[in-house]
């Protein structure tokens, strides 16, 4: 059972109606998530994709043939989707998959589901990467899916990965996207907590840590709230905590002059750049998502001194 799931208030039945056309379901099913909180303009983009999921229909196959009728083998897996949408699941997790970067992902139970705003990450990570046809070395701290070493390694065709994370979920998640995006040959994940079991260093560290203060949790979204662990949520009181374990190891960690890159959240900007700064690390970018918030916190460690 998921978290909070037996306190969640019953939903109305999904409501299709027999033998509906495509865009008379899509019209139904978006009635029906807006009558269960799901936000309107969201509902019709998700009706859409689940209609899609349903008939294994294409996008343009859509838009060619809206009025084609639906079997009622179709009608009836929209509707479970529909209802699995209305508790809030997240479509990603019902389809099982995620568009990221220009990869497609598995999306795993237990496991956090990639986010439009990580992609600031990977972005931010490749604009400061200096030498993009070296063979560089990354390591990706509490890896989750794998989505950042995976996009990474895409567009970095000699560097090599290493992925870690503390949840045995999350190593096997991000080992099935490695495989299923053809990089296994170049990345390696390990189970641990943030770099304690490594030695040697890493020319790129890049992490997308819990930061949501834990006091925040209980008024996240249901789609965060209910489906994402919280182990990968909730970074203590402040939700610096995992900021400051990592920082703290950095300088053992990352080699001269290299780039160290961290997803933050919208409000704590500030607050990494300054553990960063009392580290002896010199802030090369702030970076923004795609609402405009600062989300990319990136520094690099100075050479040492001849």
């Amino acid at each position: 059972m998921r978290r909070d799931q037996a306190s969640r208030p019953a939903k109305p039945e999904a409501r299709i109606e027999p033998s509906p056309s495509r865009a008379q379901a899509i019209a139904q099913v978006a009635a029906y998530l807006v009558e269960c909180g799901v936000d309107a303009g969201q509902a019709q983009d998700d009706a859409r994709a689940l209609l899609r999921a349903a008939t294994g229909l294409s996008r343009l196959q859509l838009a060619m043939s809206p009025q084609a009728p639906l079997s009622d083998v179709e009608a009836d897996r929209l509707s479970r989707y529909a209802a699995r949408r209305a508790a809030r699941e997240p479509v990603s997790r019902i389809l099982g998959q995620r568009g990221f970067w220009t990869l497609d992902l598995t999306v795993a139970a237990n496991v956090l589901d990639p986010r439009p705003d990580t992609e600031a990450l990977v972005e931010t990570t490749l604009a400061l990467t200096e030498k993009p046809d070296a063979p560089l070395t990354i390591l990706d701290l509490g890896a989750g899916s794998g989505a950042i070493t995976c996009a990474l390694l895409s567009e970095l065709p000699a560097a090599r990965a290493v992925a870690v994370d503390i949840s045995p979920d999350a190593c096997v998640a991000t080992q099935a996207n490695i495989a299923r995006c053809g990089l296994s040959g170049r990345a390696s994940v390990l189970r641990g907590r943030w770099g304690d079991a490594l030695a040697g260093k890493f020319d790129i560290i890049v992490s997308n840590p819990p930061y949501v203060r834990a006091g925040d949790i209980a008024g996240l979204e249901p789609e965060v709230r209910l489906y994402d662990p919280t182990l990968a949520l909730d970074g203590g009181a402040d939700g610096l905590d995992c900021y400051r374990e990592i920082v703290a190891d950095l300088p053992r960690l990352l080699a001269p002059n290299g780039l160290v890159a961290f997803e933050v959240g919208s409000d704590q900007a500030v607050s990494v750049a300054s553990l960063l700064g009392a580290r002896g690390f010199s802030i090369a970018r702030v970076g923004r998502d795609a609402g405009g918030h600062e989300r990319v916190v990136a520094a690099r460690r100075a050479p040492p001194r001849s």
